[in-house]
């Protein structure tokens, strides 16, 4: 016997909905709605400049803020998936209030406000000092290399380009003693030692085009032929002069850098972590410094450096240039630990914890210092000379000095032993020929190393040590691995900066989203949390509810323990 099934009314030919109230729809917990809270709470004067008073009213600027921050929550990143979101996703059409911008509006939005979403960035940073999730003092610094969206075989090498162009200069030299025996070789022996230019090129192809249009028309056949030879050599030289062009374009855009991209002239070729063929292959990207604090993004910079010894001190100009002040703490590895790093840090009044190259190294249970190597011989401050194993004083002889890639000069002393021949430790002090082993000491930077070894082997330094780990490395990861930001989406370093600004926005967001969430989820919230909860107005204290969820949380109640408890009982 079957029964009838009976189900409501429905019909194919009308699929007519509405949304009456959405709130019922999206929780009273949600990050949408933290995201709405947010920006409404934003100051956005700067964005009136960018829209005209004549035409068409445009989209409210806070709402295409919502619904691109909320999208890079949730890994959405491509304008056209934004668009059929706002048409589909009942989150989005809430923050967009039923409005529909199409992709090109989306993306032209992003492009305008470059340098404004800086400002969004740091308004949010500053919300976050506010309410006390973060303070600005104690900042981790690091950095990663993140891939551009140029292919990586547009790559231009520096020295490529020189070794190109000193070859052309040689083939035009050349083709101007062929081209005419008056003025081609004047102007050629002009400008043997000077450096042919495409201004140069561009009066002598001038000067013989006059020179062959004033000559009467050939008459014979062996004429004709010379004048079309020499046409042609003028238009060969006219190829150089562009090619010449083209190349000193690219060393103007190369600067002081080794490689460029052709399609993305801001990025640099550098090696990544990310090397699938393991060979070392070289990629065009940019260097990504950011700082942190309490897992939350609050400075960010893009720099066309491979190493990040050159990127701290613009990096801390541009935080005092954000917010006002320089952080009285600063955290981070060996990379920066250089010279005129400590020295900048010292001078600001910064407690640097930076590591140097081969602390890791000394801390090793089994380290055993070399009592051969220079930094280990007892040095004498009061009479400046070094005592070597055997007791034998070295002098000092004179001062070296060196440049870095910066610019900055760092001063050396060179220390020179008396006699090292007969030595019983000869072979094993060094290996360099002669009977006088010399050493060099960097004693500014020895003491910069000494001071970084107190700071870090102290309880805080141990402390902030073991929080570094977990501090950038675990922003970086979930970046590249949970949001899946792992390459940029646009060419140039103020579109890069600009949509790394908005990532940067939508992380912090998320963050907070997600320790609001653990914190609710433990039976209480931080009281801070509560505080700013309450003035975004997205938290009402419901005290039955926690006072039930602790309760259950209790060890009687807890299923788990209660099922191990039995099964303890039944074995014995």
């Amino acid at each position: 016997m079957s029964t009838k099934l009976h189900t409501k009314d429905y019909s194919n030919n009308d699929r007519l909905f509405f949304l009456l109230d959405p709130n019922k729809d999206i929780a009273g917990n949600d990050p949408v709605r933290v995201v709405d809270a947010i920006v409404e709470s934003l100051d956005l004067k700067e964005f009136k400049k960018l829209y005209s008073e004549r035409g068409r009213c445009p989209y409210h600027p806070k709402m295409m803020l919502k619904i691109i921050l909320y999208a890079y929550m949730n890994n959405i990143y491509s304008c056209r998936k934004i668009e059929k979101a706002v048409q589909r996703d009942i989150h989005y059409i809430w923050l967009a209030a039923q409005e529909r911008p199409d992709f090109v509006t989306i993306n032209r939005f992003r492009n305008h406000v470059k340098k404004e979403i800086n400002n969004i960035f740091t308004q949010t940073v500053l919300l976050l000092a506010e309410r006390g999730l973060i303070t600005l003092d104690v900042e981790y610094i690091d950095g990663t290399k993140i891939e551009s969206k140029a292919n990586i075989y547009t790559f231009v090498w520096r020295k490529t380009i020189e070794k190109n162009r000193a070859k052309l200069q040689e083939k035009v030299r050349i083709l101007l003693q062929q081209i005419d025996e008056v003025i081609a070789q004047d102007k050629a022996a002009e400008t043997e030692t000077v450096e042919l230019t495409p201004e140069t090129l561009t009066s002598l192809i001038g000067e013989l085009k006059e020179v062959l249009e004033s000559e009467p028309e050939p008459t014979d056949k062996e004429q004709k032929k010379n004048r079309r030879g020499r046409k042609k050599q003028i238009k060969e030289l006219e190829k150089h002069r562009d090619k010449l062009r083209e190349y000193d374009s690219r060393l103007e855009q190369t600067g002081e850098r080794n490689s460029i991209s052709k399609t993305d002239t801001d990025a640099t070729f550098m090696r990544m972590k990310e090397d699938a063929m393991n060979n070392g292959q070289t990629k065009p990207g940019y260097n990504l410094q950011i700082s942190t604090e309490n897992q939350f993004v609050t400075d960010f910079a893009l720099f066309p450096n491979p190493t990040d010894t050159l990127t701290l001190i613009p990096f801390f100009n541009s935080f005092l240039a954000r917010y006002g002040h320089l952080p009285s703490v600063a955290v981070a590895d060996s990379g920066y630990g250089s010279e005129e790093n400590y020295r900048s840090m010292d001078e600001a009044g910064m407690e640097a914890y930076v590591k140097y190259n081969r602390f890791h190294l000394e801390q090793r249970p089994r380290y055993k210092p070399n009592p051969f190597h220079h930094d280990n011989f007892h040095y004498n401050a009061d009479e400046d000379y070094y005592v070597c194993p055997m007791g034998q004083h070295m002098t000092r002889m004179g001062t070296s000095h060196s440049k870095s890639a910066s610019g900055y000069r760092s001063e050396s002393a060179r220390y020179l032993a008396r006699n090292c021949k007969g030595c019983p430790l000869r072979c094993l002090c060094y290996k360099a020929r002669g009977d006088r082993r010399a050493i060099e000491a960097n004693h500014r930077l020895n003491g910069y190393k000494r001071r970084a070894r107190e700071l870090l082997t102290s309880e805080e330094g141990l402390r902030y040590r073991g929080r570094r780990c977990i501090e950038p490395e675990a922003v970086f990861g979930q970046m590249k691995s949970n949001m899946a930001y792992r390459r940029f989406r646009h060419f140039g370093k103020d579109k890069v900066t600009m949509d790394f600004a908005f990532f940067a926005i939508a992380f912090n967001i998320k963050k907070m989203c997600s320790i609001i969430a653990k914190q609710a989820k433990n039976g209480g919230i931080h009281p801070i949390l509560a505080c700013l909860c309450v003035y975004l107005g997205l938290y009402r204290p419901r005290i039955k509810y926690f006072g039930k969820f602790r309760k259950n949380r209790s060890p009687e109640n807890n299923p788990i323990l209660r099922t191990q408890k039995q099964r303890l009982r039944r074995k014995t």
